[in-house]
């Protein structure tokens, strides 16, 4: 399977998600152990202190098994050289895609500011995944706004709306061409209403893994676990969990 959402360990800041440092190959254990072919490894610390160096960290950590891990930076749109970095993570660092979390980060979606950083990500054929699910400035509707106005950008909804914006995020990917779900937190009966309802081949799924300090990552097993009870059919799950993000790292030039 690829795990579509996952991040690097918190070297530096201290927060409420009490992530823990670990290396490279601790990480892959923990992805053998659960059957994890390949992982998309997003910016942790960056996300509260979007410096240049984080990325550079982040992207030595993906570095050490590049078949395996795919590393997506982070900037803060509203700073000076926002864009720039962006462009450096992708074309210099190796990074594939874009992290943002409207609501940590506290912008919004519909600045006009992210518009160059989207077009870097855009023009280096990369991926901007958002954290979505959490009001006011990570809807999913307000991504899909984000989507539109950038319609060549795949944008992927980190959360798949988490539980009180599913629906919505079921909505808006239904309706935009561009924007993809990702499942990760999204509670199981919701889960089973978007894969009832979205376009079979736009549906990825992720754990979170990399936020605990134990090195087996136990929650982000159980919720590989989960799936088992989520009763869809084999079909469905092999596209969530095979397919539809190896069709979509291809697409924007990262081979699995």
């Amino acid at each position: 399977m690829i795990d579509f959402h996952t991040h690097a360990p918190a070297w530096r800041t201290a927060s409420w998600l009490t992530g823990a440092t670990f290396g490279p190959d601790a990480f892959l254990g923990f992805m053998d152990d659960a059957g994890i072919e390949l992982a998309v490894v997003l910016a942790h610390d960056g996300l509260f202190d979007p410096q240049p160096s984080t990325n550079d960290e982040l992207a030595a950590f993906v570095s050490a098994r590049p078949g395996r891990l795919v590393g997506y930076g982070t900037v803060h749109p509203r700073r000076q050289g926002a864009a720039d970095e962006a462009r450096r993570c992708l074309s210099e660092l190796g990074l594939r895609g874009l992290k943002l979390h409207p609501w940590l980060q506290g912008f919004s979606p519909h600045e006009t500011v992210l518009d160059p950083v989207c077009e870097e990500v855009t023009d280096a054929g990369g991926i901007l995944l958002a954290h979505d699910g959490t009001p006011p400035y990570s809807t999913p509707a307000q991504l899909a706004a984000l989507a539109r106005r950038h319609p060549r950008l795949p944008v992927v909804l980190g959360h798949g709306g988490l539980h009180d914006c599913w629906r919505e995020a079921l909505a808006v990917t239904v309706e935009t061409p561009n924007l993809y779900l990702c499942l990760c937190g999204t509670p199981p009966y919701a889960a089973r209403r978007v894969l009832a309802g979205a376009p079979r081949e736009k549906v990825l799924f992720g754990t979170d893994a990399g936020l605990s300090w134990r090195a087996g990552q136990d929650y982000a097993v159980a919720r590989i676990r989960e799936i088992d009870g989520w009763g869809i059919s084999a079909e469905q799950r092999e596209a969530m969990l095979v397919h539809n993000p190896r069709r979509l790292l291809e697409q924007t030039g990262r081979r699995p």
